[in-house]
C-alpha cells in the first residue's frame, strides 16, 4: 500500500489561508501602472497563495499552480509560497520541479517539518529512497507525532529492503493512530518478504478488522493461502478482492503499491489459475 496524504491537510496546517489581510487589487482599466513597493508585492503574493489554496479545494490544480508560480515571483522570501508551489508541482506530476521548489522552501525555513515531510515524499516518488529517509527523519525530529510521516518512512525503508527499520516505522505510525490500517497492511508486506507467511496473514486480517472492504489485504491473504495449498479459499478471496477493486488485478499496480518480489511471484501463480485468469480477462 502506497498511501499518500491529501494536499489539503498539509496546506491548512500552515495556516496560509489567514496569514495575510485581503488587499485591494489595482483596477486593470486605469491608464497608468501604479508604483508597487515590496510590501505590496508581498501582500499580493500572499493573496495569490490564498487563491491557490481555494482552487486546490476544488481540485483546480493547473489554475492553482499558475497562481503559485506568480506568488513566488512576488514573494520569493516567504517559504509558504515555495512550499505550496512545490506541493502543487508534485500533485500534477512535475516531481523534479516540485523538489526544486521545496528545496527553496527548506532554505527559508529549515525547521518547518511540513516542508521536510513533503520533500521526503517527493524523493520517494523519484525513487531516491535514501534521500527520502534523510528528510523524513529530519522532519520527525521536529514533529514526532505525525503518523503519515512514519508511514512514509516505513515505505522508504521497505524499498531499501531494510525490513526491521520499516516495521519499526510502521509501528510508530500505528502507536499514534491505532486505526491506520495501511501501516498494518504494510507490516504484512514486510513479513511476507521475510518468509513469515502466517504472521503476514495475521497482519492483513488485522487490517481488515479495521476496514473489511479493503481489496489489498483481502487479495494478499488470497495469495498467501493459495501459496499454502488452500487453493479454493484463495480463489474465493481473490474474486472478492477483485470485485472490490479490479485495479489490484494489474501486477504493475501491485508493484507500485510496494508488493515485494516473493508476494508478486506468488500472485502471478494465483492469477494464472484458470478461474482468476478468466475473471481478469473480462
Amino acid at each position: 500500500m502506497l498511501f499518500r496524504s491529501k494536499i489539503f491537510s498539509i496546506l491548512l496546517s500552515l495556516g496560509v489561508v489567514s496569514v495575510c489581510p485581503s488587499v485591494v487589487k489595482a483596477q486593470t482599466l486605469l491608464p497608468y501602472t501604479p508604483e508597487l513597493n515590496s510590501e505590496y508585492l508581498d501582500n499580493y503574493g500572499f493573496q495569490l497563495i490564498q487563491d491557490a489554496v481555494k482552487l486546490i479545494h476544488f481540485r483546480e490544480f493547473d489554475l492553482a499552480s499558475s497562481r503559485a508560480r506568480l506568488a513566488v515571483q512576488l514573494s520569493p522570501n516567504h517559504y509558504e509560497t515555495w512550499f505550496i508551489l512545490g506541493t502543487l508541482e508534485i500533485q500534477t506530476g512535475q516531481i523534479e520541479q516540485g523538489v526544486n521548489a521545496l528545496l527553496e522552501a527548506k532554505k527559508l525555513a529549515p525547521e518547518e517539518s511540513e516542508v521536510l515531510f513533503s520533500l521526503g515524499n517527493a524523493y520517494f516518488q523519484l525513487a531516491e529512497y535514501e534521500s527520502a529517509v534523510k528528510e523524513l527523519k529530519a522532519g520527525l525530529k521536529i514533529s514526532d507525532e505525525v503518523p503519515q510521516a512514519y508511514f512514509d518512512l516505513g515505505n522508504a525503508y521497505l524499498k531499501l529492503n531494510q525490513y526491521g527499520e520499516a516495521i519499526t516505522a510502521y509501528q510508530e505510525s500505528i502507536k499514534l493512530e491505532s486505526q491506520f490500517w495501511p501501516a498494518i497492511n504494510n507490516i504484512g508486506l514486510v513479513e511476507y518478504e521475510q518468509g513469515k507467511t502466517n504472521e503476514a496473514i495475521a497482519s492483513w486480517r488485522k487490517a481488515l478488522e479495521i476496514d473489511s472492504q479493503q481489496a489489498e489485504p483481502t487479495l494478499a491473504i488470497a495469495v498467501a493461502m493459495y501459496s499454502q495449498g488452500k487453493q479454493q479459499e484463495g480463489i474465493k478471496l481473490a474474486q472478492q478482492a477483485l470485485s472490490l477493486d479490479n485495479s489490484y488485478g494489474e501486477i504493475d499496480f501491485l508493484i507500485e503499491n510496494l508488493w515485494g518480489e516473493n508476494l508478486i511471484e506468488d500472485t502471478r501463480k494465483l492469477f494464472a489459475n484458470s478461474e482468476i485468469a478468466s475473471l481478469l480477462e473480462n
